[in-house]
């Protein structure tokens, strides 16, 4: 549980201050400076293990061992006032620091040392308290009293917490993480939160590398055309920016604004254009002289796919909104934002292995790739990429992905090829020969080695990291070789590759 400051904390403070104005000068017995040297031992012991158990995988036990530590520190404070020759400011000093090294309301700790604190996990019942209570006039209600709570959303509420509540999870925890990159885009067109929540979760369960078969991909689900119209697409470096989180909620708050403007301020007719198409949203309500998407012959004119949307989107933001009526209980999920320079080359799926799941019930390979979705998780990436994660991420990766035991099997199992699991003994017995025709027959001889390749032409399909795989060459110096840039090193279909660095 969380490490927080003991009680009457400013009060223990003021009557230790206020002892500091006192000291005792007389010379000290052998028995009172054993006693002093005792009490500073005490002391760093308990601060080794107070910083021990920031370091702790198992968060729950890391607290309470924090907690206990802080407890005995308290402890040295208070015997060593009362003890003669004890020096009171530098114990005072190291109780102090480690108070506000302890994560507090926000539950963010110094230097990012612990994020997980008891309040993260409140938090996690009701989501973005702080974020809905700006977005939202009347402690959320705005939104209530923008959608209409009929039948249609009821159903949608049942397929959530029924055979879609594992998405409906997914898309929370998802969420969280990418949280502080997407949702200031919608504060500032005024949109609530919980609609942003609510598309997400629809679109593609807060999966940044989702698409569709018609050509829609990112968290939010752009097409191409569209997506261009809001600045979204090829970045000049091989990367389509529909996939980055912050941008395209950007491009989906300039969306839904522009819709609404057009439709009298409808969030569902507004979703209708969103999945549906604008146009057809706007012949539709034009023609109807401006009523309700509940219509009926409103809601008849768009096609089945967009009559599940609306209500689907609707029913997932008022959940986010009302999770304590519904008996939900979200994931807990610690998502201060924090970076990661790789001290060694590494994939996102080494990374996934090496961090464990301490923390979390899936691990880390979803975060991994939202937080950095210009990467390719079988990508090895060079030493020295800076990647996005959370404190506690990272604390991970300086734990076990740096060194270790771990590190190596991680390494070990990403670099594992089936086909060297396969052998063969002896002569090849023909189906429909004998044991002894097949030992007489004698394998040819090996054909000489091949000469080893100098360049290699790309096949479509095929990008920097597949190449350097099948001739076994490093990817930094491939990369060198052929002046591509990371992080994409884009290639195109018919270009020679110069294959330098490799073993063939």
């Amino acid at each position: 549980m969380p490490l927080r400051p003991l009680p009457a904390v400013a009060a223990f403070v003021l009557v230790l201050s206020a002892a500091l104005a006192a000291p005792d000068a007389q010379a000290l017995s052998r028995r009172e400076e054993a006693a002093v040297k005792a009490l500073q031992k005490r002391l760093d012991a308990a601060e080794k293990r107070y910083r021990d158990a920031q370091l702790a995988e198992d968060p729950e036990a890391g607290a309470a061992a924090g907690s206990a530590a802080l407890a005995e520190i308290k402890a040295v404070v208070e015997a060593c006032a009362k003890q003669k020759g004890c020096t009171l400011a530098p114990m005072l000093a190291t109780y102090e620091r480690l108070l506000q090294a302890t994560p507090q309301d926000t539950g963010e700790g110094e230097d990012g040392e612990d994020p997980i604190d008891e309040r993260d996990l409140a938090d996690a019942e009701v989501p973005a308290n702080a974020d809905a209570a700006s977005l939202l006039s009347e402690e959320g209600q705005r939104f209530v009293k923008m959608v209409q709570f009929n039948p249609a959303v009821q159903a949608g509420i049942r397929r959530w917490l029924t055979d879609m509540r594992p998405s409906l999870m997914d898309s929370y925890e998802n969420y969280r993480y990418l949280q502080q990159q997407m949702s200031p885009a919608f504060r500032r067109h005024g949109l609530p939160e919980a609609l942003l929540f609510g598309i997400m979760a629809k679109e593609s369960n807060g999966k940044v590398h989702v698409g569709s078969r018609a050509g829609a991909v990112g968290p939010l689900q752009f097409m191409p055309a569209t997506g261009r119209r809001f600045g979204l697409g090829n970045d000049g470096t091989g990367f389509d920016t529909r996939y980055d989180p912050r941008a395209s909620a950007d491009a989906a708050a300039q969306y839904l604004t522009e819709r609404m403007a057009q439709l009298g301020n409808s969030i569902e007719l507004s979703l209708a254009g969103y999945n549906g198409g604008e146009g057809r949203a706007l012949r539709v309500y034009q023609s109807s002289g401006g009523r309700s998407f509940w219509d009926i012959d409103v809601y008849n004119q768009f096609p089945a796919e967009t009559k599940d949307y609306v209500p689907m989107v609707i029913a997932a933001a008022w959940l986010y909104l009302h999770p304590r009526d519904y008996g939900i209980t979200w994931p807990r999920v610690y998502t201060r934002q924090a970076s990661i320079r790789l001290a060694q080359p590494a994939s996102l799926y080494e990374l996934t292995i090496c961090l464990g799941n301490a923390g979390s019930r899936d691990g880390y390979m979803r975060a991994l790739r939202n937080l950095n979705p210009r990467w390719d998780p079988d990508s090895t990436m060079p030493a020295g990429t800076v990647l996005g994660a959370t404190t506690w991420i990272a604390r991970l990766y300086e734990r076990h992905c740096t060194r270790g035991q771990r590190l190596q099997l991680a390494e070990q199992l990403v670099a594992s090829n089936v086909q060297a699991a396969l052998v063969r003994i002896g002569p090849v017995t023909p189906a429909n020969g004998d044991a002894a025709t097949a030992s007489a027959a004698v394998a040819p001889p090996p054909p000489p080695k091949p000469a080893k390749p100098k360049t290699h032409r790309v096949v479509r399909g095929e990008n920097l990291t597949a190449i350097a795989r099948r001739y076994r060459c490093d990817l930094g110096d491939l990369a060198k070789a052929n002046k591509l840039k990371a992080p994409k090193f884009a290639v195109k279909p018919g270009q020679s590759i110069t294959l330098q660095g490799c073993d063939g």
